[in-house]
């Protein structure tokens, strides 16, 4: 199975080593694209110099997340890989980490996702975020079967085969960081595919000190539920309340309880929402009839 790993990089260079050589280090054969946002730093010429087996795409501007990942994505199907390995540049994988998930994909066909669990960049306990989605807290808790589905699993570390991209289609444009992981996985589940991890395969997502301030909190709840509005499993009314009236609901919560800044706040959201409801209705006609040119 040829496996191209594709890292979206902006001012990668404090992650490269670990992140790059990873990959050298696998017992797996893998390919490597950086797809790169226009970065600030000397990132172009530390790859150019140092990691010369490296193909590289460097985009005049910074594309997002998803938009940038899509060019990777295009780039494995145009050169026929059968798989893909979406890494973030501050995560790295462990050695066997590619064999075993390539050695599960082959297996368990209708997953369309696949993940190693994720460990803090120290590597002593699970990332909080891959915690929480898992709905397990203790590495010593994890279960002890060869693959375990989940509703979400974040895409600092994912591998796709190629067949599930041509399917769903690649990340949703209306998303900009954040955000478009949950929408893909809610498109893959509709399609029939299936998410999960290996409970044995392990990766590094070295998030631990981030802050998070309530900016970061109200736009973690704005991408949710734009990503409720866009999920094609509801039907559009039922997508409107679970977005919407949603954040309605949270906005007279917030002042029922006098948290007025929260209150203001997420109703601004609503009217937003309101406002992208063009946008999304596009992005659900897109997802209900996959062209992968859509995804450019």
């Amino acid at each position: 199975m040829s496996i191209l790993a594709i890292i979206v990089s902006y001012n990668f260079v404090p992650w490269m080593g670990k992140c790059l050589g990873s990959l050298r280090q696998s017992d797996y054969p893998i390919d490597i694209l950086v797809v790169d946002n226009h970065s600030q730093d000397n990132t172009l010429a530390v790859l150019r110099d140092d990691y010369p087996d490296v193909k590289v795409i460097a985009n005049s501007d910074n594309l997002g997340f998803g938009r940038a990942n899509n060019i990777g994505m295009a780039y494995a199907l145009e050169h026929h890989y059968d798989g893909v390995l979406l890494l973030n540049e501050d995560a790295w994988v462990q050695r066997d980490t590619l064999t075993r998930l390539v050695k599960a994909a082959a297996r368990y066909t209708h997953f369309g996702i696949l993940s190693p669990i994720h460990l803090t960049g120290r590597g002593d306990e699970l990332e909080k975020g891959f915690a929480h989605y898992i709905g397990v807290s203790d590495l010593k808790a994890l279960p002890k079967d060869t693959i375990v589905e989940a509703n979400f699993i974040d895409a600092a570390i994912w591998f796709m085969p190629t067949a599930a991209i041509q399917s769903v289609g690649m990340f949703a444009h209306i998303f900009q960081h954040y955000g478009e992981d949950k929408d893909l996985t809610n498109r893959l589940r509709h399609y029939g595919w299936k998410t999960g991890y290996l409970p044995q395969a392990k990766g590094h997502h070295a998030r631990e000190n981030r802050v998070v301030t309530r900016q970061s909190r109200l736009y973690s709840v704005w991408v949710y539920l734009l990503s409720e509005y866009t999920n094609i499993n509801y039907m559009l009314p039922v997508a409107f309340a679970k977005s919407v009236l949603a954040a309605v609901k949270k906005a007279l919560g917030g002042a029922l309880h006098a948290r007025f800044r929260d209150a203001a706040a997420y109703l601004r959201m609503a009217f937003t929402l309101m406002g992208r409801t063009p946008q999304v209705l596009v992005t659900r006609r897109e997802s209900l009839h996959v062209n992968l040119k859509n995804y450019e």
